[in-house]
């Protein structure tokens, strides 16, 4: 008998799956924090999470039986990979299903954040009437520059491109696609693009800092429904007092929740809680990839 513990919220579809998998012995304990896992995992063969859960080294160097860690999603900043890897255990994940999830939400803040949908939704809750106020641009023709071209970047070209946009790519891995995506350097995107999207992992040091700032043409909008601590938050809030950022979307943060809430209530942004990955049918992919990631590998 294999004995798997979902530590996050699986999709009710794949959990049920995951249960009626013959020598599966599945147990269901959310919300716990690093000492309760701690104390949860030794004997367990399996544990899969979302992006609440933390699996680091003390939960690993904890676990007795466990052969492997799956993560409902595409990013694995909430596992000690290295950790894993020392003591032999494979880690997995679910990089593909969500990606039309995530690529519709980026698309959505960016449109919300060029029309100020935010701003506009948040007067009318206080029943002010600020038609006057509230002055939008369109997309159509507008540079959209891609900071990562992987699948969800791409899958956000390809919507860019349906609405009228030029849309031009950089990413440190050389990239090929058969969609109008021009590959340049960072540089060249700082300084060509309306509106920079960010689709990467993240990784040590910003991606935008001060520097990059400087670069971009005045008036530039910033979507972020990557991972938060890829932009220089503090730089960012610089950026849009000076004027030089228009308005940024920001569906991530380097703290979640953030513990300061100024980037968060500047006018210009419009924000979200990490719900890029949130829809239904990105779920409900990305549970039954787990099923079929555990029978693979336990059954």
């Amino acid at each position: 008998m294999k004995k798997i513990i979902i530590a996050d919220a699986l999709d009710k579809e794949a959990l049920d799956a995951l249960k009626a998998v013959p020598g599966f012995e599945v147990t269901v304990k959310t919300g716990m924090d690093e000492a309760a896992l701690v104390a949860t995992i030794p004997g367990y063969n399996a544990i899969v999470v979302r992006s609440a859960t933390k699996v680091t080294k003390p939960v690993i160097n904890a676990a007795t039986n466990l052969e492997i860690i799956v993560r409902a999603g595409i990013g694995l900043d909430n596992v000690d990979a290295a950790a894993a890897k020392d003591k032999g255990i494979k880690v997995a994940n679910t990089p593909a299903a969500t990606t039309i999830s995530v690529a519709e939400h980026a698309f959505g803040l960016m449109l919300g954040a060029v029309r100020q949908h935010g701003l506009a939704n948040d007067t009318m809750k206080k029943h002010k009437w600020e038609k006057k106020v509230l002055h939008g641009t369109e997309l159509y023709r507008k540079t959209l520059g891609l900071v990562g071209c992987g699948r969800i970047g791409l899958a956000v070209a390809e919507r860019a491109l349906a609405f009228g946009m030029s849309v031009i790519g950089y990413d440190v891995i050389p990239f090929t696609t058969s969609l109008a995506v021009q590959p340049v350097t960072l540089d060249e995107l700082l300084a060509r693009a309306d509106i920079i999207s960010l689709h990467v992992p993240k990784t040590p040091g910003y991606i935008l800092g001060p520097a990059e700032f400087e670069k971009m043409k005045k008036g530039v909008v910033i979507v972020n429904a990557a991972r938060g601590g890829v932009v220089d938050e503090k730089a960012l809030l610089d950026a849009l007092n000076s004027g030089k950022v228009k308005a940024a979307a920001l569906d991530v943060f380097a703290k979640e929740p953030p513990e300061d809430w100024t980037l968060v209530d500047h006018p210009n942004v419009l924000a979200a809680p990490h719900i890029g990955a949130q829809a239904e049918e990105g779920q409900k992919r990305a549970g039954l990839e787990v099923v079929k990631i555990l029978k693979e590998k336990l059954a």
